[in-house]
């Protein structure tokens, strides 16, 4: 085997993030994917690490999912020790003992219960397949949901949550082997189980990422606390650098948005630092969002490295030197900003987007030995250059639904294969900083933008997203008003940057927009004015009126209020 220091460094970076799915004021959750994606995506992830000591990886955790899987586990402990109803309508249906009698309710839950990869968690269990089937049967006949009797909503209950299973829990664990043999008429000791499952699965999976961060096996890193887009916080006229022909909002600039940019790292920081006990060196800001003044906050905020997506390095190498070639290798290089000290890695988009992408129609071996080939080309590109580091960023939970068995095929043999290889160091951005033999490379500028294009396109120009921002600085502008009276408690100052910071979070403009799913625009679109009103509510403001009624998708027309009919 060859030096260490001479293998091609590859680095794996997780982002683990969902939104904030609670209702205002911590009511019932609106979305049930945070727990589902934590007993299925975060205990499998977790489990292939440990699986495979020599294995490392970069994991980013947003915090208010931390904060959202500690307050399931909570309140799975609390129902099972006292009773305590759920805040989850379709968790707390399952637990049960009881459903909801009213037949539009229960036919909601018999619709969520369908909502699952059709290919690989619905047709693997032919128990599911069949339950599926007749209430697809059940919505497409008006009025039949009068006949759903308790039984076929708790056997449907029960397989939705068996096949969200992590598959390193149906492997393992005797008790959800026994349910998946029963397939039919589960009774409530049976949901009883299933509970203490997902209850044990939610309670346990923070501290699994934490024992492997202290082994020094994975390196965590955080998102800014509610995952806002800090360069649009800090600037809204940045996304012109990569667009200079994008339309933006009305209001020229967010309300003291460097402000609110401070605040969301330091609460993100500080609930890093209550779930794991220390502070991360890294960042990965929100989807990848970088200007150059956003990179100056989180060098200034502690931060040693930072990531992004690669095609804001070659806006910025181009923009920088237009009339010179980009040189070998550009991408697999840190980077720092002038004279600045934090390091910024950026995404191989290919690589990461095959993994992300194509490889889930793959056989597993043919994956693995296609991404091995190519990396074993980018390690013969220069052969004697230790400081390149191959950054394969992406999401951690939702690629592995088009996975079979949730990717563990994949993933397990991944992790042998490179950390087995005699050219390649299976490493972390921190060990890379670690080991480097010279400088960052320079960048002279930094051209705004996020891993999605390399542009800010997905959170602003369209008319809705538009709307969405000029709705959110109506607030902020209103905020600023009564926090400027130095009338509230400390206390009641807190929960308004709270109830703000969610306003902020980029997963509102993500979906705004008419070539989403309209049903899923809509359950995000409702969930935003509800926010919002509820910011004003705590401000003893009047909410304006344009909160009743949902957003004209499409229009945008500020003369209408840009909120004329619902979808």
């Amino acid at each position: 085997m060859s030096d260490s220091t001479n293998r091609l460094n590859v680095v794996f970076c997780w982002h683990m993030h969902q939104p904030d799915y609670r209702g205002p004021d911590g009511s019932a959750y609106q979305l049930p994917w945070v727990y589902l994606h934590g007993i299925k995506d975060y205990v499998d992830m977790v489990a292939h690490l440990e699986a495979q000591p020599l294995a490392r990886a970069v994991v980013n955790f947003a915090p208010v999912l931390l904060e959202q899987l500690a307050d399931y586990a909570a309140q799975v402990n609390a129902w099972l020790k006292r009773g305590k109803l759920i805040r989850d309508p379709l968790l707390a249906a399952l637990a049960g003992p009881g459903l909801p009698v009213e037949p539009r309710q229960r036919k909601d839950i018999m619709s969520a219960c369908l909502r699952a990869n059709e290919k690989h968690l619905i047709n693997r269990f032919p128990a599911y397949r069949k339950l599926a089937d007749l209430a697809r049967w059940i919505e497409a006949n008006k009025g039949m949901e009068v006949y759903l009797n308790d039984q076929f909503l708790v056997d449907i209950l029960m397989w939705y949550h068996l096949a969200w299973m992590g598959e390193s829990v149906r492997q393992n664990d005797l008790r959800i082997q026994s349910l998946q043999k029963k397939a039919e008429g589960f009774s409530n000791q049976d949901r009883r189980a299933l509970i203490e499952v997902i209850g044990e699965l939610l309670n346990g999976v923070i501290g699994r990422y934490k024992a492997l961060a202290e082994e020094g096996r994975v390196e965590l890193s955080v998102t800014p606390y509610a995952h806002p887009i800090v360069p649009l916080l800090l600037d809204l006229q940045c996304a012109r650098e990569a667009m200079p022909e994008v339309t933006l909002p009305e209001m020229e600039a967010y309300p003291g948005g460097e402000a609110r940019a401070r605040w969301h790292i330091r609460k993100g920081l500080a609930t890093f630092k209550k779930h794991f006990g220390f502070r991360p060196v890294g960042c990965w800001p929100s989807e990848g969002g970088v200007s150059e003044e956003t990179l100056r906050l989180l060098e200034e905020e502690g931060f040693r490295w930072a990531a992004s997506g690669q095609q804001v390095l070659h806006n910025s190498l181009v923009q920088s030197n237009p009339d010179t070639p980009l040189p070998d290798n550009w991408v697999h290089f840190p980077y720092h900003l002038n004279d600045a000290k934090l390091n910024v890695f950026f995404r191989d988009d290919g690589l990461s987007d095959l993994i992300g992408f194509t490889y889930a129609e793959w056989h597993a071996d043919d994956a693995i030995n296609n991404l091995v080939q190519h990396l074993e080309t980018i390690a013969d590109a220069a052969p004697d250059d230790p400081d390149r580091v191959v950054s394969i960023i992406m999401d951690g939970e939702n690629a592995w639904e088009y996975y079979p068995k949730n990717g563990c095929y994949f993933l397990d043999n991944l992790y042998k294969r490179l950390s087995e290889h005699p050219r390649l160091n299976l490493t972390t951005f921190s060990d890379c900083l670690k080991r480097r033999k010279a400088p960052a490379r320079r960048l002279t500028r930094l051209v705004a933008g996020s891993w999605v294009y390399g542009t800010f396109s997905t959170w602003i120009g369209d008319p809705d997203k538009n709307r969405a921002w000029d709705m959110l600085g109506d607030a902020k502008r209103a905020f600023d008003r009564v926090m400027e009276t130095e009338q509230l408690s400390k206390h009641q100052k807190s929960k308004l940057e709270l109830q703000l910071a969610t306003c902020e979070g980029s997963d509102w403009f993500w979906w705004f927009g008419d070539y989403n799913p309209a049903s899923t625009v809509s359950d995000f679109e409702r969930l935003f004015r509800s926010q919002l009103r509820h910011l004003y509510d705590m401000l003893g403001e009047q909410a304006p009126d344009y909160l009743d009624r949902a957003f004209a998708f499409g229009s945008g027309d500020p003369a209408l209020g840009g909120v004329m009919k619902k979808n």
